[in-house]
């Protein structure tokens, strides 16, 4: 019965006639904080303290990701151990593999928390040892020569992606449970404009420096990834949470993707969600093989590495101050549809890139530019997420989003030897094609809202 009344819902959002009033939305498609909650006071205890603290550890995190990029610099780390390429093409697995199966089995415990901040000053340590084994292959002498170099480098991104996925659920939880719905986008514009500022000057201060024409200081570089993860680790004790009373009992691994799958069933217009959200992700199986394009059809070498990077995390500082305020003022709907557009952008530049290698040499940092959007995409479809069910739902919600988005890259290893098969063109073509696909979809979704009107609240500044 809800499930005929939501796909009535979503027709009528698709025919958008502006004379019909907005469908009622059903209940578990409330927004997780109602305009009255949201002006109590004492509804978000803390929430000013809070909202900087995660800002900064955003900021801090974003700088150290800067030397980790996966676009960049892992591929370019897993051809200097593997020079045949096939370790690259596992990275987009390993990423959404972490980053879709470990949240759905860790759901229900991140739920029954009653401080989810355990689970996620857990995940961040988790995360910084990783990269400190990461290092340890380049600190140690002979390691990153050893025949199962490779191997070892992939088991620790397998496991560091494990642990971010654990992480984001129980980052997003916690965004859900204390900050109120029309402070999160400002929450990720200034966090993602001030974090990937601070991580162009990383770059161009420190990592040109740990770059050079025919190899990398990786110990460097990761090393200081490593740092920095530990200084977010840090800042996530001084979180204030008050303590909740969830409570789910634990019915076996199976009974948990049944519950994933039941959501989805259950559920029209996140059904509808997950499938866009599936057609976007798409564009991650591309992500090792740009800096590939560049270097095997433009001639470009390791120098450029470091202005693709700041190229990419000046995409991601625009298009935080573009859906930021959006999302806050008109709903992450519209958001979302403007990210899963432009998105379109980055795959399309690579391959003018190719047809015209005069300028494309010159121009292909725009490449990185679009590329940079695709983690404000991924918090946009959280937050659009957190605001169509009920808090104790998110988990569950946000872990079955993260594995409906990790469905296509299951096949990221086939994208290399495709590419050899039948040229880069080809394949970033099929991924332009169903990026639009999912464009064309998001028109289909609800607006929680109730209609695209911003909730109105009493106390609407965090500046106050």
């Amino acid at each position: 019965m809800q499930d005929r009344e939501t796909e009535r819902q979503s027709e009528g959002e698709i025919s958008e006639v502006s004379s019909s009033p907005p469908l009622p939305v059903p209940a578990s498609h409330l927004p997780s904080v109602s305009p009255s909650s949201s002006a109590d006071p004492d509804a978000h205890p803390h929430e000013r303290r809070n909202f900087w603290i995660l800002i900064i550890y955003q900021v801090v995190l974003r700088a150290g990701w800067i030397f980790k990029t996966e676009s960049v610099v892992m591929p370019h780390a897993a051809d200097a151990l593997d020079p045949s390429g096939l370790a690259r093409g596992w990275l987009p697995l390993l990423n959404r593999l972490g980053q879709s199966v470990p949240p759905v089995l860790a759901a229900r415990r991140v739920k029954n928390l009653p401080r989810k901040q355990r689970a996620f000053m857990t995940t961040t340590a988790t995360m910084t040892l990783c990269f400190f084994g990461l290092t340890s292959l380049w600190l140690i002498p002979g390691a990153a020569r050893h025949r199962l170099s490779a191997l070892l480098f992939l088991v620790l991104y397998g496991c560091f992606f494990a642990a971010i996925g654990v992480n984001q659920l129980a980052y997003n939880t916690i965004q859900g449970k204390l900050i109120r719905p029309t402070w999160r986008g400002r929450l990720l514009m200034i966090a993602d404009f001030v974090g990937a500022t601070t991580a162009m000057v990383c770059a161009v201060v420190l990592l040109q420096q740990w770059l050079h024409e025919d190899h990398a200081e990786y110990a460097a570089i990761f090393g200081f990834t490593t740092c920095l993860f530990a200084v977010a680790a840090a800042m996530s004790w001084f979180l204030i949470e008050e303590p909740d009373d969830h409570h789910e009992p634990s019915r076996g691994a199976i009974h948990v993707f049944s519950a994933a799958w039941q959501t989805l069933a259950e559920d029209a217009n996140f059904r509808r969600l997950a499938i866009v959200s599936a057609l976007f992700s798409t564009t991650l199986a591309l992500f090792p093989h740009y800096q590939a394009i560049a270097r095997e059809k433009l001639g470009l070498g390791t120098t450029w590495l470091v202005w693709w990077v700041v190229a990419q995390n000046a995409g991601t500082a625009l298009f935080s101050v573009l859906t930021g305020p959006i999302a806050d003022s008109r709903g992450n709907r519209l958001a979302l549809r403007i990210v899963t557009l432009l998105i379109v952008a980055g795959p399309l530049a690579a391959l003018a890139a190719i047809y015209w290698p005069t300028v494309g040499k010159a121009a292909f940092p725009l490449v990185f530019l679009f590329v940079g959007l695709t983690p404000v995409a991924q918090k946009t479809f959280n937050n659009y997420t957190l605001e169509i069910t009920q808090p104790e739902h998110h988990p569950r919600y946000l872990s079955t989003l993260s594995l409906c988005m990790a469905a296509p890259i299951y096949a990221s290893p086939l994208v290399s030897p495709l590419i050899a098969a039948v040229g880069f063109e080809a394949v970033y073509l099929g991924v332009v094609v169903l990026l639009l696909l999912g464009w064309l979809l998001s028109f289909g979704l609800i607006e929680p809202r109730g209609g695209g009107r911003p909730i109105v609240l009493a106390e609407d500044s965090i500046t106050e």
